[in-house]
């Protein structure tokens, strides 16, 4: 039953074909008084007639075709099925045992021709069918039609058009194309008028009511893109990315029609940057540990070691439901295919660590747990200390112990001449990182900036806003930040963990950095609304342990390249063992106290870099320039 559910289009459809063919072959055998008209030869012809059609048409994948979604590839492939059809029934006419034999050539061409189109005329009438049905329904509240141009009159364009057409679900009724090609304009594809430019769209569409414009351009230029929704955004359109992902077998369903909402990564300020080191020694065949394994890094990195092949992959994380969620999404992808175990555990509790390394022995661990929150780590400094710094010291202890072959810390530019009690723990892991010189173990830190999406971070802070009414609120209308995304962040790492030798800090060249100020007043646009006018952005002060600008390094000539030009690695003062467990031994005590000051100044003594946050002539003026 299941399958006659899924498939029973396609066994109607050829049914009506296998009937269609071998009318056509038995008439026209009979009325062109082929042996005679002997009405038994013209049927058992007909019968074979039309299992060699059909069977073509299924080699040619005319059956696993939506035909409401063809495009002219779809009737090249309909054609050559049924001529290589036409080739072979004629070579059994000079088979003197087949019901052919002696056939005028002209009787199989009319069968051929008659049979092609039939089915093709049928296709045709049942398109024109449902679309006329499509008309005649009234459409409900939920399906109100809304006019949209379409940027892009190429491939993806039409497929896109045609889509619009036939998804009864979509509530787009296409108005127009847009084409940065000026021979397209005036043009008209599948019935739709090239009507301009993307550069003339505000002219073009000024005195319509369209305001949603989707784009459908694969190729499209990171540049361009931006350009072009930055132009829409500030005249007062809506701007949406098509993405095609028909699914094979279904009906026009609404999940084939992929047009998303643009993401606020295209609005920021470089193309994707594409990382080149081959990973798969680093991870295929191996046993490979993933601590925060369910947050915003951590639950990518999962996703992007999966696809390396691991021997085996461990999940750990404290809080159960992230962890839960990339354990469901990985089966769901990979089945069993790939050897997986989730542990629920905390970094700081020493010995669970040390039996979970006891039992896995992981050969390369990601080291993501982490408290990353600056202002509530400000006031929960001991908390910050315990979870980071000692968390970090186990998992590094654990891995040294029980031979891991490599251990990469994620760290964050707020580790670079820290200005609070987050940024500072992590320079102290990065200096935990930093003693182990001597050890069998390969321990490196990867540092990048803010990650686009991630828990917590600026982005959805800012959507929950708009989606309130606003205001919109930034700490400081001159801060600056530098941004990537999740996989960029992730693939560092894991070109780090490739390129690593023991104790590097690795750092991502992330391009110009953002004003924040920019970031909201665009997102305010994308949602449709003009900053100032229809939601306010409020400037609220820095909070405490905040710059008004991040650092990836502490000293540009300082830095080492890589065989890849965007990564380099940064050279800094050796840090002894000693040392780091003298300044352990200080930290530890203070954040036994539950005591915030004395965890800071804790804090102080230990990392020569950290300072209170000075807003200075310098650094406004570097923020001006």
């Amino acid at each position: 039953m299941t399958f006659l559910k899924k498939y029973y289009k396609r066994i109607i459809l050829f049914i009506f074909d296998y009937i269609c063919c071998f009318a056509a072959c038995a008439a026209a055998s009979y009325f062109h008084s082929v042996k005679g008209g002997d009405l038994q030869n013209s049927l058992i012809a007909g019968l074979i007639f039309a299992s060699i059609v059909v069977l073509f048409r299924v080699f040619a994948g005319i059956y696993t075709t939506i035909f409401h979604f063809v495009n002219p590839f779809d009737y090249i492939r309909f054609f050559i099925g049924d001529i290589a059809a036409f080739a072979l029934m004629a070579l059994l006419r000079l088979v003197k045992v087949t019901p052919f034999a002696d056939w005028p050539l002209s009787v199989i061409i009319v069968s051929t021709l008659a049979a092609f189109v039939v089915a093709l005329l049928s296709r045709l009438t049942y398109r024109v069918f449902r679309l006329i049905l499509r008309k005649k329904r009234a459409p409900s509240a939920a399906t109100v039609k809304t006019s949209v141009a379409i940027f892009g009159a190429g491939d993806a364009g039409m497929l896109l058009l045609e889509e619009l057409k036939n998804n009864r679900n979509s509530r787009y009724e296409p108005y127009c194309f847009l084409d940065d090609n000026v021979t397209k304009i005036g043009s008209y594809i599948g019935g739709l008028r090239v009507r301009g430019t993307g550069y003339d769209v505000v002219k073009v569409l000024e005195k319509t009511d369209v305001r949603d414009i989707i784009i459908a351009i694969p190729s499209i230029s990171p540049s361009r893109k931006k350009q072009f929704i930055e132009a829409c955004a500030d005249a007062g359109f809506k701007v949406l990315q098509y993405e095609h992902n028909l699914l094979d077998g279904e009906d026009g369903d609404e999940e084939s029609l992929s047009i998303k909402k643009i993401n606020i990564e295209d609005l920021l300020f470089r193309s994707p940057i594409r990382l080149s080191a081959d990973v798969s020694g680093v991870i295929g065949g191996k046993r490979v540990l993933i601590t925060g394994g369910g947050g915003s890094i951590g639950s990518e990195i999962c996703r992007q070691v999966s696809a390396g092949k691991p021997s085996k992959l461990i999940i750990l994380d404290i809080y159960e439901n992230n962890a839960y969620d990339i354990q469901n999404e990985l089966r769901r992808k990979y089945g069993d295919k790939l050897d997986m175990d989730v542990v629920i555990a905390s970094v700081r509790d020493r010995e669970k660590i040390d039996r979970i390394f006891d039992k896995y022995r992981p050969e390369v661990v990601f080291h993501a747990a982490a408290h990353k929150h600056v202002p509530l780590m400000e006031d929960c400094c001991d908390e910050a200390v315990k979870n980071n710094v000692f968390g970090t010291l186990n998992v590094a202890d654990a891995a040294e112990k029980y031979g891991a072959a490599k251990m990469v810390l994620i760290s964050t530019d707020k580790a670079v001449n820290p200005t609070n009690v987050m940024g500072a723990t992590k320079r102290l892991c990065e200096m935990i990182i930093q003693s182990r010189t001597d050890s069998k173990t390969d321990y490196l830190a990867v540092r990048f900036g803010n990650v686009l999406g991630s828990n917590g971070s600026v982005i959805p802070l800012f959507k929950a806003q708009i989606e309130n009414g606003g205001p919109v609120t930034v700490t400081d209308k001159r801060i600056i930040r530098y941004f990537m995304t999740i996989p960029e962040a992730t693939s560092l790492v894991l070109e780090a963990a490739a390129l690593a030798e023991s104790s590097d800090i690795f750092v991502l060249d992330m391009g110009k950095p953002v004003k924040i100020l920019d970031l909201a007043e665009n997102m305010i646009k994308l949602a449709g609304y003009q900053p100032y006018v229809d939601i306010d952005i409020k400037e609220i002060g820095l909070r405490p342990g905040e710059k008004l600008y991040e650092e990836l390094l502490v000293d540009y000539n300082k830095c080492g390249k890589t065989e890849n030009e965007k990564i380099f690695i940064e050279h800094t003062d050796s840090v002894t063992r000693e040392e780091v467990a003298e300044k352990l031994k200080i930290l530890w005590e203070a954040a036994e106290s539950g005591d915030n000051e004395k965890v800071k100044e804790a804090v102080r003594k230990t990392v020569p870099t950290y300072c209170v946050v000075n807003e200075n002539a310098k650094e406004a003026e570097m923020i001006e320039n």
